[in-house]
């Protein structure tokens, strides 16, 4: 990577956020489309794993997307938000695209991107987003690599989201919670319906374990395009699972094999629950009808996988984990994982969440497990501030202290952690300020230590 290149791709970025944000988001699919239209619709010239759901849809799809890499194809991985640099979300066979093919690819979309907007604007309509445009680049991108397979994470929901302009060989479907029901509706079996909308004729579905009413918005689905279905439990399932060094050991019961005692350096039960998830799809993407994974090649698959912002270890001497957690699922599931995974008696909870996200609920959900609340804010104009988050976590008994920033908050962590061998810190609650705490441990060199 040389510096020009390096510039072309900050100046990518920095165009994209001249755009409308993340957070606005319509029921608009055709407006991508249009776009892909006139560039010939790049996005049908690989094969493409869809998945939605409401949690652990990132770790499901790096997951997906090393098992099929182990198998010797091109890859492609289309995931979002990202942690440090937008290019994180464009994946080429396991590595964030180069600066200078993301530069690239936008030169190539631009003069189709200037001709949708003249039409936006001509019909009173606004210009194409933030994501609707990553979205058209990423497609772009992948067709240039070229890739044989793209795994692709929706942005939100399923239905009118962008990445919906693409034909999924394999719908996947992580848990489907309460989220955004602002946009996606009120209740789960509302976001079901939305979610469902990946589902394309003929397509291959493995779903996790669902609410009966998600399940059967699911079914309804699948069954109305023709297409087949398995569910957690039923078609295939999570057997067995055990601690191991700087992971877990997993026995699954898949779609068409068995698959006994395989590492996987992800800590969390949930984790587990997402590998199988992961070995379903692949299954089914093998052929007609789902196919095992050879034994090495699956070795070799969940050997590689990480999960960045997932319950990631990034200090020792003291302990100190990040997990993005921003939602009260993801919360809950984090509590359940700090328990299973390792063994302190007190946590110090580095906490900071956005505006837009159910800080009352994540809060609740952490509390249990924390002994101390560091209340921060994550950079960025949607973050709650310190004190909202202080005033929740006072109310439910937790003690706490509040900070100017992420560097102050985990400094004093990491010194309340530090009187005793049996506390840790673990810094939640945002995908924003997950990524904030990976910069600010590779600064510090956390893993090698602390010394004051």
């Amino acid at each position: 990577m040389t510096d020009r290149e390096r510039v072309r791709a900050d100046a990518v970025y920095a165009a994209l956020l001249e755009r409308q944000g993340e957070r606005w988001v319509q029921p608009r699919v055709e407006r991508t489309r249009r776009v892909l239209e006139l560039l010939d619709d790049p996005q049908k010239t690989y094969r493409v794993v869809h998945v939605t759901g409401t949690n652990g849809k990132t770790s499901t799809s790096r997951v997906i997307e090393s098992l099929i890499r182990a198998h010797g194809l091109r890859t492609g991985l289309f995931t979002s938000p990202h942690l440090e640099r937008f290019t994180e979300r464009i994946m080429v066979d396991g590595e964030p695209i180069s600066d200078a093919a993301v530069a690239d690819a936008w030169d190539e979309i631009s003069p189709f991107v200037d001709l949708v907007d003249a039409e936006l604007a001509a019909a009173d309509d606004a210009a194409l987003t933030f994501f609707e445009l990553l979205t058209v680049l990423a497609f772009v991108a992948f067709a240039d690599a070229p890739i044989d397979v793209l795994v692709l994470e929706v942005g939100m929901g399923g239905s009118w989201d962008s990445t919906n302009t693409a034909d999924g060989d394999v719908a996947v479907f992580t848990p489907i919670d309460l989220d955004h029901a602002d946009r996606l509706g009120e209740t789960i079996s509302e976001i079901a319906a939305v979610k469902a909308g990946i589902i394309k004729d003929g397509a291959a579905v493995v779903s996790a374990r669902q609410d009966a009413a998600a399940e059967a918005e699911l079914r309804r689905a699948a069954a109305d395009r023709g297409a087949t279905i398995a569910f957690e439990g039923e078609g295939f399932a999570l057997a067995q699972q055990r601690l191991a060094v700087g992971g877990q050991l997993i026995s699954v019961r898949g779609l068409a094999g068995v698959y006994e005692d395989e590492y996987l350096p992800l800590y969390g039960a949930h984790q587990g629950f997402n590998a199988a998830l992961a070995i379903a799809a692949v299954e089914s993407l093998l052929g007609g009808a789902a196919q095992p994974i050879a034994g090495d090649v699956l070795a070799e698959g969940l050997g590689g996988v990480t999960s960045p912002g997932r319950l990631q270890l990034v200090g020792a001497s003291p302990t100190v984990v990040v997990d993005a957690a921003h939602n009260p699922h993801g919360a809950r599931a984090l509590v359940a994982a700090l328990g299973e995974a390792f063994d302190f008696d007190e946590w110090g909870v580095v906490l900071g969440v956005l505006s837009d996200k159910d800080a009352d609920g994540i809060v609740d959900a952490l509390a249990p497990a924390a002994a101390h609340v560091f209340a921060t804010a994550p950079h960025s104009e949607r973050a709650n501030d310190a004190d909202t988050i202080a005033d929740l976590a006072e109310a439910r008994g937790v003690p706490v202290t509040v900070h100017a920033d992420l560097a102050d908050a985990a400094e004093s962590a990491r010194e309340w952690a530090a009187a005793s061998d049996r506390r840790a810190v673990v810094i939640a609650g945002s995908v924003v300020l997950a990524g904030e705490a990976l910069a600010l441990s590779a600064a510090e060199d956390w893993k090698s230590g602390w010394e004051r």
